[in-house]
């Protein structure tokens, strides 16, 4: 039974974390930077321990400093949030070497879900769809160039231990090959120590659509539906809603179940999100697994009726799964989420670091706003730049839309940019209201200049 978790990341989602753990009767305790002694989830925690300096590499990403946390405090578990450490299997096999549960995937699974070449092999064992492709890692150019001949062009060059776009090259010809070949190698072994790459198909215009699955680490994973991505700039994401605007009842049938495989084939334990690709006729390829909780998690929450972070915490405590995988009728509504961050749209989003002089998030119906941002608050320049989520609840996609308008309109932040505006302009978009969207619309996507300009 675990009795006090420990809280191993920051900002929102620490304070999420907090949330679901006071209102199950937990303590809770969390780790802090020197940069974020003034933070929220500092203040709310029932411990806190301050583990280095601002820079993650001295903080948030020391295992040793965490564990020290942990025994300090008394927590018998480990939440990690997503992003520092949530996807690091050495962490997870740290905390079981210590007595201490972490609260997400094994580090098998991790392993085998963080290396992409080997979940393609493994989801295809699944017989789970993948975009086709390379076997496995390919380090040999000559041997590469004759895969790519074989899948056929355009190819997508992907380092295996990538993500954001990293070690990503997308080869439209036979003669391009060899120098994006060997950039896409440099760039992996920089950016991840690990050069090793490999191919896939290139799939044109596609959606990026999720599946949220939860599993017990007994052998059962359920899904709670879909969600959809494609609203990205440089690979990252902006926007999130569900239900997506491509799906129907036999797609999410589909996917659903594709995902659930998927999580069977790595036996997987808590909270995990398989990503696909969907092109234009609808049909899906997996692309990656993400094993730890999500940014966009709580628009499944909303249309689902679910506390996902109080679903880790019970699977991970030993209870078994009590629910189903989701059906049509119980997805109520339509949910979007916002990502709003201290970045300034009409500057190409650069970065905006700085003190908030003036906070006032929005309220009233369907509208819930998870921030760790105040009045006063100083957005530090070591982490993600994110201020707050704003997620909406509508009765239809387009009610939930106008909702958003009005709760943007709403959200006051001062002091420093935001992503708000961006926001705004794009709900009030077309394209983005017809539904007609794919991964590479911020391409073409015309935003108008900033008013004073």
């Amino acid at each position: 039974m675990i009795k006090k978790v420990l809280i191993a990341n920051r900002g929102e989602i620490a304070l999420r974390v907090i949330r679901a753990c006071h209102e199950m009767g937990l303590k809770t305790a969390v780790v802090y930077s020197t940069a974020d002694r003034d933070s929220l989830h500092v203040r709310f925690a029932d411990e806190a321990v301050c583990i280095g300096p601002p820079a993650s590499r001295d903080s948030y990403l020391r295992p040793d400093r965490i564990i020290a946390a942990a025994e300090v405090t008394g927590a018998d578990a480990i939440h990690p949030g997503y992003g520092f450490l949530a996807e690091n299997a050495e962490f997870s096999a740290i905390c079981a070497d210590n007595d201490m549960k972490f609260i997400g995937a094994s580090p098998d699974t991790i392993n085998r879900m963080g290396d992409k070449a080997l979940a393609k092999a493994t989801m295809r064992a699944a017989n789970v769809p993948v975009v086709p492709g390379s076997e496995g890692e390919i380090n040999d150019m000559e041997e590469a160039l004759a895969e790519a001949k074989n899948i056929g062009f355009p190819v997508m060059i992907k380092a295996s231990a990538g993500g954001g776009g990293r070690g990503m090259r997308l080869c439209h010809e036979a003669d391009q090959f060899p120098n994006l070949f060997r950039a896409a190698q440099n760039e992996a072994e920089s950016g991840f120590g690990n050069p090793g790459v490999y191919l896939e198909k290139f799939v044109d215009s596609p959606r990026h659509v999720e599946i949220q699955v939860l599993g017990d680490g007994k052998g059962k994973v359920i899904h709670f539906g879909e969600r959809e991505c494609s609203i990205q700039r440089r690979h990252q994401k902006l926007l999130e809603e569900s239900p997506s605007p491509v799906m129907t009842s036999e797609l999410r049938a589909a996917m659903g179940q594709a995902a659930v495989q998927a999580g069977e084939a790595v036996n997987y334990e808590g909270a995990g999100t398989v990503e696909f690709l969907v092109d234009a006729d609808r049909n899906f390829y997996f692309m990656e697994m993400n094993t730890r909780i999500q940014v966009e998690h709580p628009v499944t929450e909303e249309v689902t009726n679910s506390d996902l972070i109080e679903y880790q915490i019970r699977v991970a405590m030993g209870e078994d799964i009590q629910r189903s995988s989701v059906t049509d009728d119980e997805i109520r509504g339509h949910a979007i989420e916002f990502r709003v961050n201290a970045e300034n749209p009409f500057r190409k989003f650069s970065p905006s670091p700085g003190t908030i002089t003036a906070f006032h998030p929005p309220g009233g119906p369907g509208v819930r706003v998870d921030t760790h941002a105040y009045a006063g608050y100083v957005i530090p320049p070591h982490y993600d730049s994110m201020v707050a989520k704003l997620i909406v609840h509508g009765r239809t996609r387009d009610h939930a839309i106008r909702r958003g308008i009005r709760a943007l309109d709403e959200f006051v932040v001062e002091g420093i940019q935001t992503t708000i505006p961006f926001h705004l302009q794009l709900l009030r978009n077309d394209r983005f209201r017809a539904g007609d969207f794919d991964t590479k619309f911020m391409d073409s996507f015309e935003f108008a200049p900033e008013p004073d300009a």
